[in-house]
């Protein structure tokens, strides 16, 4: 029996639009757990390979995918690399930093010895005098003065204090072409024999660190889209062209906020939501949501206001980092975030602030379509027939107030749809007549009821990337 065989315990109606991740930890390692997660409300859920092993992961995996089919819904996993990791290493106790003073870093250097602070990323090749270097998110901001000899000298520019392992970042230095650590390519290799549907780039820079992924995932035949993680200034500079290139984009505001000015990070955000919705490529807002959750059991003002604001823009997900993965209350951070998403959707009906951009082309026209239909005639669904995904992804992007169903006949799309607005996937063969096959199981079950219009779009070779060329409207008996 798959996932999608079970029928809606809600209206179509009553569906969130915006749809939430979750990211697993210690605090959510249980099968127990993570199906009460997807009960909740999860529509995806993260694995973030900055922690844990291959066999937890492993464990992990096959937890989703069982809690799936019992919660009756597809589920996306996204793993997220971990990236180059540039943090301070290990040395004992705390240095005090005064403004003005130099300081000095090289790779796994012994502090004691030394007095060369350690890194766990030799930095000696790639920085350049006069670029920033900032350490434990922002509070201590230096310049770099020279580099020599493998070693990277400093000067700080405020009073601060340091602490071993805290990460570092540099807005000013490119890392394009290097993204991809050994570490990483190990866990491609592993996430390329799971069940694995998104892999999250970090520290995405340029267009090409996608395509670079998209050659590499190539050669070990894995069918995962590709998230970029927008957590650099060099990568908001490039985001166009980035969104273009990638499959999903994650604003991963917390670097962010240490990479541009703060009071940047909401206007990029809306931003990049715009674009997502122009390239009909799904857009997730991260860090910090429910950050305060963590600890207690209900959330800030600021906090709910944060994820409404994501939702009356249109991003297709927030979600929960620390909150579900280490956080003290995992299953009332995503019941809050639901209610939120839920409250909002229905007192401001979501309009497009942003520009539709020109697209001609088949795809874009008879998506266009459809929803013109679907809203004349007030359908009470659209039911769309997709092989890769793309037809759904393009009405989706428009953000019609009409529900849509995708009806794939692979599992893999219709878990990669999971985290896409709006969209509420079935997994079903390849049929000409699929989409009103699945329009006739969801009126018998009363999802659908007598007397609904619904608008289905399918094409004349089922099964085959796009060739949807078909509109019909049913009325339903």
């Amino acid at each position: 029996m798959d996932a999608t065989d079970t029928v809606p315990k809600v209206p179509l109606k009553n569906f969130k639009r915006t749809k939430i991740i979750a990211t697993i930890g210690p605090s959510t390692d249980s099968y127990k757990v993570i199906l009460a997660l997807i009960e909740s409300g999860t529509n995806g859920l993260r694995l973030n390979f900055s922690h844990g092993t291959h066999q937890e992961r492993t464990r992990q995996i096959k937890w989703i995918r069982e809690a799936a089919q019992a919660a009756g819904k597809p589920v996306a996993i996204i793993q997220d690399l971990q990236g180059p990791k540039i943090r301070l290493g290990d040395f004992d106790g705390l240095v005090n930093v005064a403004k003005g003073q130099s300081l000095s870093f090289g790779y796994q250097t012994n502090y004691a010895e030394s007095g060369h602070l350690p890194l766990q990323y030799d930095l000696s090749h790639k920085v350049k005098r006069g670029e920033r270097l900032y350490l434990y998110d922002g509070k201590v901001r230096t310049t770099i003065t020279s580099v020599q000899q493998g070693i990277v000298y400093v000067r700080a520019e405020n009073d601060g204090l340091l602490i071993k392992r805290k990460g570092i970042n540099l807005p000013d230095t490119d890392f394009s072409g290097d993204i991809i650590t050994a570490k990483d390519r190990a866990d491609l290799v592993y996430g390329a024999g799971e069940d694995i549907d998104y892999i999250a780039l970090s520290f995405v820079q340029t267009a090409e660190d996608i395509e670079q992924l998209r050659r590499l995932l190539k050669t070990m035949n894995s069918s995962a889209k590709i998230i970029a993680k927008i957590e650099t200034r060099a990568a908001v500079s490039n985001i166009e062209s980035i969104v273009e290139a990638s499959d999903a984009i994650m604003i991963a505001r917390g670097d962010l906020a240490v990479e541009t000015p703060a009071e940047s990070v909401p206007i990029v955000q809306r931003q990049i939501i715009g674009l997502g919705q122009r390239y009909a490529k799904p857009t997730i807002v991260a860090t910090q949501m429910l950050a305060s959750m963590t600890e207690v059991s209900e959330p800030t003002r600021a906090e709910v206001s944060d994820i409404a604001t994501a939702v009356m823009v249109g991003a297709d997900c927030v979600m929960l980092s620390d909150e579900t993965a280490n956080g003290a209350y995992p299953l009332d951070a995503v019941q809050v975030m639901k209610r939120v998403i839920l409250y909002t959707e229905q007192h401001v009906p979501f309009q497009s602030p942003f520009t539709d951009k020109e697209d001609h082309s088949r795809q874009a026209s008879i998506s266009k379509a459809i929803i013109n239909l679907a809203e004349n005639i007030k359908a009470k669904a659209i039911v769309a027939e997709t092989k890769s995904g793309a037809t759904a992804l393009q009405i989706a992007s428009r953000r019609s107030t009409i529900p849509l169903i995708a009806v794939a006949s692979d599992a893999r799309t219709a878990q990669q749809l999971a985290i896409v607005y709006d969209v509420k996937s079935y997994v079903r063969p390849v049929d000409p007549h699929a989409a009103q096959k699945l329009t006739d199981w969801l009126r018998k079950n009363k999802v659908l009821e007598h007397g609904d219009m619904v608008v289905t779009a399918s094409g004349r070779y089922p099964g085959v990337v796009g060739t949807t060329d078909t509109i019909k409207v049913r009325l339903l008996e």
